[in-house]
């Protein structure tokens, strides 16, 4: 099948449409587990969540995380606890702003 015989003009969708059955018009509605396995892309590449980096640790912190890690991965240990403590910083910085403002009010 040829390009021009797959599409067709259309005054009412837009110029180009293809030519479909009518049982294919409506799309199923889209579930958690479809959207836990779609895969997100920048262009043609996946999207990552993460970036890959070089880093120099002490090896005491190394050796600490990988015991308490076991078999799950010390390394995503590490990105959780660094986690953790953006997301503490964050909080004592509204707790801040907030006691700021209510002090000024008073």
């Amino acid at each position: 099948m040829n390009k021009s015989s797959s599409l067709r003009a259309s005054k009412k969708s837009g110029p180009m449409v293809r030519n479909v059955p009518p049982e294919y018009d409506e799309y199923p509605e889209l579930t958690q587990a479809d959207m836990d396995r779609a895969k997100f892309r920048i262009g043609f590449k996946p999207a990552t969540r993460k970036q890959r980096i070089t880093i120099l640790l002490d090896t005491g912190v190394i050796e600490y995380f990988k015991a308490k890690a076991g078999a799950s991965g010390y390394q995503s240990l590490i990105n959780d606890a660094l986690r953790q403590v953006k997301d503490r910083d964050s909080l004592e910085d509204v707790v801040r702003r907030v006691v700021r403002e209510e002090l000024r009010r008073k």
